[in-house]
C-alpha cells in the first residue's frame, strides 16, 4: 500500500527501481482486487475488454500506419496494451510488460510518424499507470514515473517534438499521481475502519470490566449482609441457649470467628473494586419488590409500561432477585433512550425451574448497533445471566420494536 512519504534521496529511488524492475513473489493486488460486492467482476470484465480492444487498435495501426510487419506487429501490440487486461491483479507486471512493449515499438517504427506509439496502447499505459500508483508504494510509483519518463523522452531522439514529448511525460505523471492519491485514501480508510473496530472491542472490553466489578460490589453488599447475620446469630446463640455444651459454645465461637474474617477479606478484595469517592452501599439491594418503583420512573420518562405476572411468584434468592431486577431496569432504559414515547411489556414468567423475563417495546430502533456488537447495556445483562448460568436472548421483534428476554434458574448452576 502507499506510504505517507517517499523514502530518503537517493537510496530511496534505488530501491524504488529495484522494486519496480525486479519481479518478486507477494506484490499487491490492483485497486480493482479490493472492491468487493457485484461490481468487482463487472469491473474486471470491463478491464478485460478495454484491454483487448486497446491491443487490436494497437495491431492495426502498427501494421497500417507504421506499416510494421505484422509478424512483429502483433506480439509488439499485445505486449503494450494487452497487460491491461490483467492491470487489476498484477499492476507492476502489467507496467514492466507493457514498458517492455514501448521501448521494442519504439525500436521498430523508428523515426516514422509523428511519435513511434499508438495511441490506443498509450491509453492503455495510463490505465496501468494509475494502478500502479494506488497499489504501490510511493517510492516505487516514483521510480516507475522516472523510468516511464525516460521512455517516453527518447522519442524526442526518433523524431518527436520536444514539447509533445512534454505533454506525455505530463499525462504519466497525472495517472501516477491520480492513483497514488486514491491508494492513499483507500489506505487511511483502511487504517481507520481497523482502529474503529479495535476501538469498539476496547469499549465492550471495558464495559465487560465494568459490569463485572459492579456486580462484583453488589453482590459483596448482599453477601456482608448474610454473613452479618451469621455473625450476630453465632454470637448471641450462647446467650439465648441455656445451658449450652462448652463443645457447642466452642463451636459457635468458631463459626462467629470464621464469619467475621470473611467479611473482612470480602470488604477487602470488593474494597479495590469501588472508586475513590464511591462507598459501600447503605441501602439494601433492590429486588423484584421494588418493581413498581422502575414503572414509576418509565412513566415519568413517556414509556407506557404494562406488568404481566405469569405464575405463582415465589421467594428467590438474593443474586437472582438482584439480577432480576437490573435487567428489567437496563431494559427499560433502553427503551426510554431508542424509543421514547413508545408502549412496553414487560413479562416475569415463573416457570417450573427458572424464571424468565420478557421486555419488548414497540419502537421503531433507529440505532442497531446494539444488536450487532453488543452495546454496553446489553453487555451487563449477559454478563448477569451467564454468571447464573441462564441464557439471554435480545433483538429486534418481528413485528417491530426491540425485546429481550432472559432465562434465568432459581439456583445458579455449578
Amino acid at each position: 500500500m502507499n506510504e505517507s512519504s517517499p523514502a530518503p534521496w537517493p537510496h530511496g529511488l534505488s530501491d524504488g527501481l529495484r522494486d519496480a524492475l525486479t519481479p518478486r513473489r507477494g506484490e499487491p493486488a490492483g485497486p480493482l482486487m479490493s472492491v468487493r460486492g457485484r461490481y468487482r467482476y463487472p469491473a474486471l470484465g470491463v478491464l478485460a475488454v478495454l484491454g483487448a480492444g486497446f491491443t487490436a487498435g494497437s495491431i492495426a495501426l502498427l501494421a497500417g500506419s507504421a506499416k510494421v510487419n505484422a509478424d512483429v506487429a502483433w506480439p509488439i501490440g499485445v505486449l503494450m496494451a494487452g497487460p491491461l487486461a490483467v492491470a487489476a491483479r498484477w499492476p507492476l507486471h502489467a507496467w514492466r510488460a507493457s514498458a517492455f512493449g514501448f521501448v521494442l515499438c519504439l525500436l521498430a517504427v523508428g523515426g516514422r510518424g509523428f511519435w513511434p506509439w499508438p495511441v490506443p496502447a498509450f491509453l492503455a499505459l495510463l490505465a496501468i499507470l494509475f494502478g500502479v500508483g494506488a497499489s504501490v508504494p510511493r517510492r516505487t510509483t516514483v521510480a516507475v514515473g522516472a523510468v516511464t519518463t525516460v521512455v517516453l523522452g527518447a522519442a524526442v531522439a526518433h523524431g518527436t517534438a520536444a514539447w509533445f514529448a512534454a505533454i506525455l511525460v505530463a499525462l504519466t505523471v497525472v495517472a501516477l499521481a491520480f492513483g497514488d492519491a486514491i491508494g492513499a485514501r483507500r489506505t487511511l480508510v483502511a487504517d481507520l475502519a481497523e482502529q474503529t473496530e479495535l476501538r469498539r472491542r476496547d469499549l465492550a472490553r471495558q464495559a465487560v470490566l465494568e459490569e463485572r466489578a459492579r456486580i462484583a460490589r453488589e453482590l459483596h453488599d448482599v453477601v456482608a449482609h448474610h454473613m452479618s447475620v451469621i455473625a450476630m446469630q453465632a454470637e448471641a446463640a450462647p446467650y439465648k441457649i441455656p445451658d449450652l455444651p462448652d463443645a457447642a459454645r466452642d463451636t459457635f465461637v468458631v463459626v462467629r470467628d470464621a464469619a467475621r474474617e470473611a467479611l473482612t477479606e470480602t470488604r477487602r478484595v470488593v474494597g479495590l473494586l469501588r472508586a475513590d469517592d464511591e462507598g459501600a452501599e447503605r441501602a439494601p439491594q433492590p429486588g423484584l419488590d421494588r418493581l413498581d418503583d422502575l414503572l414509576v420512573s418509565a412513566e415519568h420518562h413517556g414509556l407506557a409500561v404494562n406488568v404481566a405476572i405469569v405464575g405463582v411468584p415465589r421467594p428467590l434468592e438474593a443474586g437472582v432477585d438482584l439480577s432480576a431486577f437490573r435487567i428489567v431496569q437496563e431494559s427499560l432504559s433502553n427503551a426510554g433512550r431508542h424509543a421514547p414515547g413508545a408502549r412496553v411489556a414487560v413479562e416475569l414468567r415463573y416457570g417450573r425451574d427458572r424464571l424468565t423475563i420478557t421486555v419488548a417495546d414497540g419502537g421503531a430502533r433507529r440505532d442497531r448497533e446494539e444488536w450487532r456488537g453488543g452495546g454496553h447495556g446489553l453487555v451487563g445483562m449477559r454478563e448477569r445471566v451467564t454468571m447464573l448460568g441462564g441464557a439471554l436472548e435480545a433483538g429486534p421483534a418481528p413485528d417491530g420494536g426491540w425485546f429481550v428476554r432472559a432465562e434465568i434458574p432459581y439456583e445458579a448452576s455449578t
